[in-house]
């Protein structure tokens, strides 16, 4: 099959599917989207990588509306001033226009840009990727301090980078606001791609806790 051919297959199928959506999902929603269709009034804006591996609203079971999702390659958030963009915009536009209460910043197992920025030699080709990739480089050297093996390195880096990138949200005025004035939550989280589970970050302790040990905690506030 040729690469014409495989595109052209690609492409069909995703035709199909909106078709089916159409057709068959859209209907059972149809009160839910005609409301959707004056607004949004999403309560999270949902951070996280652009793996195709990673889908916020099954891990999170909401439905249309519910989460203000950006994604990008190793879910990062450059600090205020920074690259300003598509993130920084999406941070500011969610918090000051939407309203959002909460913020979750969601790294995942075996994540192929930490990969990258434990191996740098593997993106030496792409340096739109490699300038990106700096925005996580803090997180890289407090993990190389460690010397660890290669998959302890790997979590590791996974798990400082979710830390690292809160620190960066925090500089945003938007976000800075929002916390002040005790209207906006932030929360770190890693899912775990084989086994479908998600620890999330302990504020107090800075260590990643189970997903029964957060739902406790948040309950008995």
């Amino acid at each position: 099959m040729t690469t014409e051919q495989t595109t052209g297959t690609d492409l069909l199928g995703l035709l199909k599917g909106v078709d089916a959506f159409t057709h068959k999902i859209f209907p059972e929603s149809a009160e839910l989207f005609g409301e959707l269709a004056n607004g949004q009034a999403p309560h999270t804006l949902f951070i996280t990588c652009a793996d195709s591996r990673v889908v916020p609203e099954m891990i999170t079971q909401t439905q249309p509306g519910e989460l203000f999702v950006c994604r990008n390659i190793g879910n990062m958030v450059p600090g205020y001033g920074e690259m300003l963009g598509g993130v920084s915009a999406v941070v500011e536009y969610a918090i000051m226009v939407l309203g959002v209460r909460q913020v979750v910043v969601c790294g995942h197992s075996d994540c192929g840009a930490m990969k990258g920025l434990l191996a740098p030699a593997s993106t030496r080709d792409m340096h739109t990727v490699q300038a990106w990739l700096r925005n996580a480089e803090a997180a890289r050297s407090a993990v190389f301090a460690r010397h660890l093996e290669d998959d302890e390195a790997l979590r590791a880096l996974i798990e400082e980078n979710v830390r690292l990138q809160l620190t960066h949200l925090r500089t945003h005025p938007s976000v800075a606001a929002g916390l002040g004035e005790k209207r906006l939550a932030l929360q770190g989280w890693v899912y775990d791609i084989e086994h479908g589970k998600v620890t999330v970050l302990d504020n107090a302790s800075d260590t990643f806790i189970s997903l029964d040990e957060a739902i406790a905690r948040e309950s008995a506030r």
